[in-house]
């Protein structure tokens, strides 16, 4: 029996049939097209039975499963290698082309290498799209032709390249689109070695006044001043076209920035992929680190004796989010009151953050350790408690997160500010000497 000829849409980040630029393009095509999603065991052997991010991800593929079965398609879903999944496939169906929305990291790029070698072999073509940011790669470049290495200028010519090309989504009528097919298994989060935990996600629902307020709320941790979409914007449940069309209608400027420098933090691990772990400066990494696993552990438990750190560990710990202000206080204070590497502390937020993405994950600790590109000083040491004065001078969001604050039980300073704050400078400036 001759098997019908399909197109491939192999889904990622991109967990989404709305405004989906590889699925636009598989529309355009002449076959029918089947969505594929894998579960891939190169990522997940390496994560915790009870990482939140899996069951995100289930419960997003869950729902599209749901909407595609109404159209009388399915999302055929794997557990295994992608090339695996891919053998499976191409014994299955006819497939005429496979489309994906591009990814930079490092390892992904040299699995869709290796893909796109094995497909080849079968006679089948990968096609890629942009998704996941507005400009990529080599799209917004200095006059040189070389990648921008620092943000202002980068998000000047950024918005210049937006002027002259505004944005327009990806509309198309998906209702005679997909293979028309019998509904395949999703495998449970039991089945692949997960735990199904109850996590409470953010919602893409946003108010307009979040996003138009952000400016003058976005560091107080103690209120909604953020959009929390990062874990959406990670795992592409929501489009980054839609999202910057509504920051413009809406003059949110200063949010359209956070959204600019996703795109610069992605161009950064493109063309440097060496900063994963590397510093972006190599002379930052002849810092004599101390490393002092006791010390290591405080911070990560949040027993640190600084009221905003430990608030902000403990928040993360518990829910997976920490406040982006609270996010460089607690990396500054892991790499210069205690002079631990940022790497460690990297991979911490790698394995607790929902919205961890290794691009902004590596730009934020690099920047906060003084080792990255467009970096703070060495020199700039954030002061707890200035931090906590200005940000949650009533300590509503210290209060929330550590409940034993202001009795004896709490744990006292596990360093002095001013000593902390030498010894870094000291160290760092005999290191670059």
């Amino acid at each position: 029996m001759k098997k019908e000829k399909v197109s491939i849409w192999w889904l990622r980040r991109d967990i989404r049939i709305a405004d989906n630029a590889a699925l636009f393009k598989a529309s355009k095509g002449a076959n029918k097209v089947l969505p594929v999603f894998i579960f891939d065991r190169s990522i997940l052997d390496r994560l915790e039975t009870t990482d939140a991010r899996v069951a995100f991800i289930h419960q997003e593929l869950s729902n599209l499963k749901a909407t595609l079965e109404a159209q009388g398609s399915t999302l055929m879903t794997y557990y295994g290698k992608p090339k695996e999944a891919f053998e499976q496939l191409c014994s299955t169906f006819a497939i005429d082309t496979v489309y994906i929305s591009r990814d930079y990291e490092p390892y992904a790029l040299q699995r869709d290498k290796d893909i796109a070698k094995f497909l080849e072999s079968q006679g089948i073509n990968m096609v890629g799209a942009k998704d996941h940011v507005i400009f990529e790669k080599d799209e917004v470049l200095k006059d040189d032709g070389k990648p921008y290495t620092v943000f202002t200028p980068y998000s000047k010519k950024w918005l210049l390249r937006l002027q002259k090309e505004p944005i327009t989504t990806y509309q198309y009528d998906n209702s005679a689109l997909f293979l028309k097919t019998e509904p395949a298994k999703l495998p449970s989060l039991k089945e692949m070695g997960f735990e199904d935990i109850a996590v409470s996600f953010p919602t893409t629902e946003i108010d307009d006044i979040i996003l138009t307020q952000y400016a003058q709320r976005r560091d107080i941790p103690a209120v909604r001043g953020t959009s929390r979409l990062s874990v959406h914007l990670r795992f592409g449940t929501v489009s980054i076209r839609d999202l910057v069309l509504r920051a413009q209608s809406l003059g949110a400027t200063k949010w359209l920035t956070e959204l600019i420098w996703r795109d610069f933090y992605q161009c950064i691990l493109y063309h440097f992929p060496h900063t994963v772990d590397k510093s972006f400066k190599p002379a930052y990494d002849r810092i004599p680190w101390r490393n002092d696993e006791a010390d290591f552990d405080k911070w990560c438990k949040g027993t640190t004796g600084f009221p905003l750190v430990d608030a902000g560990m403990r928040e993360l710990n518990a829910t997976g989010f920490m406040h982006n202000r609270v996010r460089m206080l607690v990396a500054s204070f892991l790499t210069k009151h205690l002079l631990i590497d940022w790497r460690w502390g990297e991979q911490y937020f790698a394995e607790k953050l929902l919205d961890f993405d290794l691009a902004s994950n590596v730009g934020g600790w690099q920047w906060a350790a003084g080792s990255g590109c467009d970096a703070a000083p060495y020199f700039r040491v954030f002061s707890p408690a200035s931090q906590q004065e200005k940000f949650d001078p009533s300590y509503i969001y210290v209060k929330k997160w550590v409940p034993e604050w202001g009795t004896s039980a709490y744990a006292k300073p596990m360093v002095d500010h001013a000593m902390a704050r030498q010894r870094a400078l000291d160290t760092y400036k005999a290191a670059l000497a």
